[in-house]
């Protein structure tokens, strides 16, 4: 299992990343090797207002369906349309062409308050 150094994650295994005034989302590379081989990723309409902790997208594998959850309150400003045309780019590059969302955070203070890499490697790694 690998983490993003860069992230901050929720113990769901999400993770945001900032990236200039907003914030990318996605899966923890713990959670796509959960789930297998993902074959369909269901993503929101830019322009959503998602709280944290609400769920925003589907993600679909050979094993099961699993809700994913924002870390962070925001408005979605962009969707990554090329994990739709090919879903395993999450198991591949779950930290960097896999994101999901880009957001423009609402309550930027909220990403203080998720996991660190080593808290979410130690939280992990106890499942």
């Amino acid at each position: 299992m690998s983490v993003d150094k860069n992230s901050r994650y929720r113990s769901s295994h999400e993770w945001a990343r900032k990236d200039g005034a907003r914030y990318l989302v996605g899966i923890s590379d713990h959670a796509q090797e959960a789930l297998g081989d993902i074959v369909f990723v269901e993503l929101p309409e830019v322009g959503k207002q998602l709280k944290q902790g609400e769920a925003f997208g589907v993600i679909e594998s050979v094993k099961a369906a699993s809700d994913v959850y924002m870390p962070m309150s925001g408005k979605v400003v962009a969707v990554n349309d090329a994990v739709s045309g090919d879903p395993a780019l999450v198991n591949r590059e779950p930290y960097a062409g896999g994101w999901l969302v880009a957001i423009e955070a609402s309550a930027p203070a909220e990403w203080d308050g998720l996991l660190d890499p080593a808290a979410y490697e130690a939280e992990a790694g106890k499942e």
